[in-house]
């Protein structure tokens, strides 16, 4: 074995970042191109929240700064290519991934949780309003949920807002067992149909091994993250879903199809191991030489950044969600928006999308410490802001609190 490849934590990031699809210059957008963004990050979080727009359409934007929803309607309901599944959460996921999915599929509930043993029992209670709801699927879906009668012989009880939901429970475990498909929506509300219907005819149905299945989806995960150690390919893609991922790595590596690598900071060596794909290896020397950055804002459910404690590590900014904060201790906002610039993350937006007006109410702009200060910065970030009031239909952009070194180049 020759000797371990060396990477600064920028190239890290860098490379994280090309894999991510967040450099060079976005291009013309196709259906063709929206799947092969998918294929390559593995899956978009799905969201309730839509003060500016729903995270996985954030999470396209982006990237692919212009691109029409209803191709990824399309590709959803029509082609059926994507399918919502449980990824690291709730998600789109691509049917040709079946096989990958079919694991949890096929193993839950399993004792392995409390909360699933506590699903396992509360299944064997309520076995009829199981029959129920696969049989009234079959005769009359797809159906939404205020369709179907809540039958259950033993109340769901969660300790949160699920308590009660009984029939949403049962199609929930039905749809992480791959017995139903959402099959559409209307808004945010869910259409449910029988899987075996609702799938294309092409679905690949193989029925893989355990080890086969977390060698192909250890490869997604870390091919989506770059660069990565064994914890953040177990936190990425299928979170959790790696049982044997230390042997299964040492198998690739020792096959010369992953490979290991150091992250060195000023002399300093990152704890790891790290690996990198070996089809990623002359991605990473051409990278060497420079490579494109851009300005964009993120979702705070993007996938660059869901783990928190490796955007942590890597970009050295402490990312947390505070919906859930009273409003008069809240630092950055309600839904605020990383600012991704070049390999950092310098700031955030903290945006509204009022529908009524017509208008992006950005209520405050947060520059980290150390971001830069310069005009150029400034009208990057600007820029960024224009363009999600493009996407969103905003015909003007109301700024409250910003910095005062970006004020310039903002409003």
């Amino acid at each position: 074995m020759g000797s371990i490849r060396e990477l600064t934590p920028a190239l890290a990031r860098r490379l994280f970042l090309i894999k991510q699809w967040l450099a060079d210059p976005p291009v013309a957008v196709d259906r063709a191109r929206i799947m092969g963004l998918v294929r390559d990050l593995g899956c978009l979080q799905l969201d309730p929240i839509n003060v500016v727009a729903r995270s996985h359409l954030l999470v396209l934007w982006s990237r692919l700064r212009r691109f029409d929803p209803a191709d990824l309607d399309a590709l959803l309901w029509e082609e059926r290519r994507l399918f919502e599944y449980w990824a690291h959460r709730a998600s789109i996921v691509l049917t040709e991934d079946y096989p990958i999915h079919h694991l949890l599929m096929r193993r839950y509930p399993t004792d392995r949780y409390a909360h699933s043993r506590r699903t396992k029992a509360w299944l064997r209670e309520n076995g009829g309003l199981r029959r129920y709801v696969l049989a009234h699927l079959q005769r009359s879906g797809p159906l939404m949920l205020r369709d179907f009668e809540d039958r259950s012989r033993t109340g769901w009880i969660s300790g949160g807002w699920t308590t009660g939901r009984n029939v949403e429970r049962m199609l929930d475990v039905l749809w992480i067992q791959g017995r139903v498909a959402v099959a559409g929506r209307n808004g945010i509300q869910k259409l449910w149909d029988l899987a075996d219907r609702w799938f294309p005819a092409w679905t690949p149905k193989d029925r893989l091994s355990e080890r086969e299945i977390v060698r192909r989806a250890a490869q997604r995960s870390l091919r989506a993250l770059g660069v990565a150690r064994a914890r953040d390919i177990d936190r990425h893609f299928t979170a959790g879903r790696y049982p044997g991922l230390p042997e299964v790595l040492t198998r690739l590596e020792s096959e010369g199809t992953i490979e290991r690598v150091r992250v060195v900071d000023d002399g300093s060596e990152w704890p790891g191991p790290w690996f990198v794909h070996g089809d990623d290896v002359p991605l990473l020397e051409r990278m060497r030489g420079g490579w494109a950055p851009r300005t964009t804002l993120l979702s705070p459910f993007d996938n660059l950044i869901i783990d928190r404690d490796r955007a942590e590590l890597l970009f050295g900014v402490r990312l947390r969600m505070e919906i859930y904060v009273p409003k008069s201790q809240r630092r950055y906002g309600y839904y605020s928006l990383p600012i991704l610039h070049g390999d950092r993350l310098i700031g955030r937006v903290d945006p509204l999308m009022d529908r009524r007006r017509g208008r992006l109410v950005v209520n405050s702009v947060h520059a980290e410490p150390d971001a830069p200060t310069g005009l150029a910065t400034a009208r990057s970030v600007g820029a960024a802001v224009r363009e999600l009031a493009r996407f969103l239909g905003a015909t003007e952009i109301e700024y409250g609190v910003v910095p005062e070194p970006w004020r310039r180049g903002l409003t």
